[in-house]
């Protein structure tokens, strides 16, 4: 009998992401060895000496037990406070070489695909486009290398990809180390 990972509407699909892993190792949060543990961020100032199983991560149990967050809230401006508590305390976050963070599009947290290189960003020209002129507007002028930067995502650099959960739009930004 296999069992179900809980739904994370901003996260729907944490074993692909690496966010979660088959395991047999015991949730510090329940004690118990469901078969699944969660590998990324979590923010706290106490000492948790483990890991939590998404069932902890869903029901909010483990960021309430051990005041964390999964991700920072860096990001989440404009949702509201339901949702930024969803996406900070009842998600699981993600590995990035920088400090992940959440996009936000249409007045609600967008939902983590993964990350992705060149190729699969440009399978969603809407994010290759917003992430384009999102890195002008930080500076980088030369289009040539802009561009060079883009083609080479996967390789030192990567895109992560979102999906807005209200119009389904792509979005993304860049993340190297």
């Amino acid at each position: 009998m296999s069992v179900s990972l809980p739904f994370f509407r901003y996260h729907p699909d944490p074993l692909a992401t690496g966010s979660v892993r088959a395991s047999a190792e015991t949730c510090v949060c329940c004690d118990r060895s469901t078969g699944w543990i969660y590998t990324a961020t979590f923010y706290t100032a106490q000492e948790t000496n483990g890991n939590f199983c998404p069932w902890c991560i869903a029901d909010g149990a483990a960021a309430e037990r051990f005041a964390g967050e999964f991700t920072d809230a860096y990001g989440l401006d404009g949702v509201s406070e339901e949702t930024l508590h969803e996406v900070t305390r009842r998600t699981p976050g993600f590995h990035a070489w920088q400090d992940p963070h959440w996009l936000v599009h249409c007045q609600d947290a967008a939902a983590f695909i993964g990350e992705v290189g060149y190729t699969e960003l440009a399978a969603h020209s809407e994010a290759l486009d917003q992430l384009r002129l999102d890195l002008r507007m930080d500076g980088w002028h030369d289009a040539s290398q802009l561009e060079h930067f883009l083609t080479h995502l996967g390789q030192g650099a990567s895109a992560m990809l979102f999906r807005c959960t209200v119009c389904d739009t792509h979005i993304a930004y860049a993340d190297a180390s």
